[in-house]
């Protein structure tokens, strides 16, 4: 497989996907960019980076066409092969697709769920919470870029984008010929004390894209289990990354994930002590927050995510288990610490740890650390 390095060469600080197609800087007469007419089915595929198709489940076997950044695929089935990639890659999977395979790592599942807007904010809320339910939605930038990432896509000619599951503020609701659109505000949407860490930026797009998030979407999961009996366990072995939810002895829930990177850029092994790794060990969930950006580290090394959804803060000030929408290899260290999972298992985790949390509290912390849920960090040993 062929990966494409010289815009992620460019952009050392953002953690996410970059579209294929650039646009010229933001003017304030433009309007956002009507979403594109996606493939037709029920289940897509969004590329992460320059990757081959080839004819059968298999780096081995001929490529039969080249995808870049941001192409949306008909994902049609997903492959489980044995013996058929090198033997240092973990994961198995392949999307199969109308032209050949590609390797799933690098495909994120998406649909394409475009929606009827609303035309105001609701009486008496200063916004409202809503997911990108489409591929991808491009945006337009209002003022002057302030995060890194944005900085980096508008300096780089590149598309601003909210991709499928990331979670937004909606502060400002505007309507043009017909179209209506929506603002997303960072800081927006969580107490003055709790900025998320946010730079402020704010993007227009089309609100067909984005479902406004309804009390459901929170609602408690066995809210009638005592809190305490509530366990989250993650192993963040190198080959076996993997959590797990228990109510007392019973597992109710279990999904493969990414915990921290074992191994620098270079394949060596990174200190015990690394703040790449999660921390092993005993911790509580201390803080739930909807979306909130996501930055650290340094250029060439570090990153710079908005919109992250679905965190569960469980260690120190940012370790978290939380939604990741740029790549697609759960059950492989991944991360900078965190435990990244699938956006539906992310949500599903959220909504069952405490403590509990509502569409009009958005970011909560727990109080004295005495109400959250017991998170339990191991690695196995040979």
């Amino acid at each position: 497989m062929t990966k494409s390095l010289s815009r992620r060469d460019f952009l050392k600080l953002t953690g996410v996907g970059l579209g294929a197609l650039a646009f010229n800087p933001f003017k304030p007469e433009r309007l956002p960019l009507a979403l594109p007419q996606f493939p037709v089915s029920e289940r897509l595929g969004r590329v992460f980076s320059k990757i081959d198709v080839h004819s059968e489940p298999s780096f081995n076997a001929p490529s039969l066409k080249v995808l870049y950044d941001d192409e949306i695929v008909v994902w049609q089935q997903e492959v489980i092969t044995r013996g058929a990639l090198d033997p240092n890659y973990i994961n198995q999977r392949w999307a199969r697709t109308p032209d050949g395979y590609i390797y799933a790592p690098y495909v994120q599942p998406v649909k394409n769920l475009p929606n009827a807007p609303i035309t105001a904010i609701p009486n008496g809320q200063l916004g409202f919470w809503a997911e990108v339910t489409v591929p991808y939605a491009d945006m337009r930038l209002e003022g002057a870029p302030a995060s890194p990432h944005i900085k980096a896509l508008v300096q780089g000619n590149f598309p601003v984008r909210l991709y499928y599951s990331q979670v937004v503020w909606i502060d400002q609701i505007a309507q043009d010929g017909g179209v209506i659109f929506y603002r997303f505000s960072e800081n927006g949407g969580r107490p003055v004390s709790m900025t998320g860490g946010s730079y402020g930026d704010l993007l227009w797009g089309e609100a067909s894209a984005f479902r406004p998030l309804m009390p459901e979407d929170l609602a408690p999961i066995s809210p009638d289990v005592d809190p305490i009996t509530k366990k989250i366990v993650v192993d963040r072995t190198e080959n076996y990354q993997t959590l797990a939810c228990y109510e007392g002895g019973e597992e109710v829930y279990f999904c493969r994930v990414s915990t921290g990177l074992y191994r620098d850029d270079f394949g060596n092994p990174v200190p015990k002590d690394s703040p790449m790794l999660t921390p092993l060990g005993e911790h509580t969930t201390w803080r739930k927050s909807i979306s909130i950006h996501m930055s650290g580290g340094t250029t060439g090394t570090g990153y710079d995510t908005p919109a992250v959804s679905w965190s569960t803060l469980f260690s120190g000030e940012g370790y978290a288990i939380h939604a990741a929408f740029w790549h697609n290899n759960f059950g492989v260290p991944r991360s900078h610490g965190c435990v990244n999972c699938l956006p539906e298992d992310a949500k599903w985790i959220f909504r069952w740890a405490t403590p509990q949390n509502s569409l009009t509290q958005g970011d909560i912390v727990s109080e004295g650390l005495t109400n959250g849920t017991h998170v339990i960090v191991q690695e196995l040993t040979v």
